[in-house]
C-alpha cells in the first residue's frame, strides 16, 4: 500500500492551509451545532453504523464529543470536546488519542504517521485506521502519541458522538476546538512537549 502524505490529502480535498483554516471554521461550527441538538444516550455495540450522529464508537474511526471526567476535581486539566481516535474498548469505555493534546503542527505530523495504518486509500467514510497501543508505543516516530493516550467512560459522554470522515480529519486537527478546563491550551502543549521529549 502506497504512502499517503497529509500533502496528498489536502490535494485530494483541494485545499490549501489557509482555505482549510477557513473550512474547518464552518464546519466545526456545523459540528458543534449538530452534536448540541443531540440527546445523550449510552454507547451500543452496534456494528456497521455509519450515521454520523451515532451512539456508539468503532475503534479506528475519529470522533468528537463531550465529555465530563469523574475525578475532574483531581485532574490538573483536561479537555472538554476531545477529539478521539478510540483503538480500544474497555468494560466501562474506551481508550484512544486524544490529538487535542498536541499543538496543531503535531497533529498534522503524527496525523502524517498514523496514516500508514489506514485500511484504504480512499480517505472518505469507509476508511479507519487500525492500529494497537503495542504497535506504537516506544516507536519513536510516534512519540507525539504518548501525551494524547486517555481513557474515556461510557457514563461520563455528555453527547452523541460525531464521527468525522475520514476526508475531514485533516480539517479537524486545523482549529482551536480543545476546551481545556484548568489549564491553558499552551501550558498543556508545553507539557505534552515534555512528555514526548522523555519518551
Amino acid at each position: 500500500m502506497a504512502t499517503l502524505s497529509i500533502k496528498d490529502v489536502f490535494e485530494r480535498n483541494k485545499y490549501d492551509l489557509q482555505t482549510a483554516a477557513v473550512k474547518s471554521r464552518s464546519w466545526f461550527e456545523q459540528q458543534v451545532y449538530q452534536l448540541g441538538r443531540q440527546n445523550y444516550t449510552p454507547p451500543r455495540i452496534l456494528n456497521g453504523n455509519t450515521e454520523q450522529n451515532v451512539s456508539n464508537i468503532i475503534p479506528g474511526n475519529l470522533y468528537m464529543y463531550m465529555y465530563d471526567p469523574k475525578l475532574k476535581a483531581t485532574l490538573p486539566y483536561y479537555d472538554r470536546f476531545p477529539l478521539v481516535f478510540p483503538f480500544s474498548k474497555t468494560p466501562d469505555g474506551f481508550i484512544g488519542l486524544n490529538m487535542h493534546y498536541l499543538p496543531y503542527q503535531l497533529r498534522m505530523v503524527l496525523l502524517d504517521r498514523l496514516l500508514t495504518f489506514r485500511t484504504n486509500a480512499r480517505m472518505d467514510e469507509t476508511t479507519r485506521l487500525r492500529y494497537s497501543w503495542s504497535t506504537i508505543d516506544g516507536v519513536s516516530k510516534f512519540a507525539a502519541a504518548q501525551p494524547c493516550i486517555k481513557r474515556y467512560l461510557n457514563d461520563h459522554i455528555r453527547s452523541k458522538f460525531r464521527k468525522i470522515n475520514a476526508d475531514d480529519w485533516a480539517t479537524a486537527m486545523l482549529l482551536p476546538v480543545e476546551r481545556f478546563v484548568g489549564a491553558s491550551k499552551e501550558a498543556v502543549w508545553q507539557e505534552s512537549k515534555r512528555i514526548i521529549r522523555r519518551s
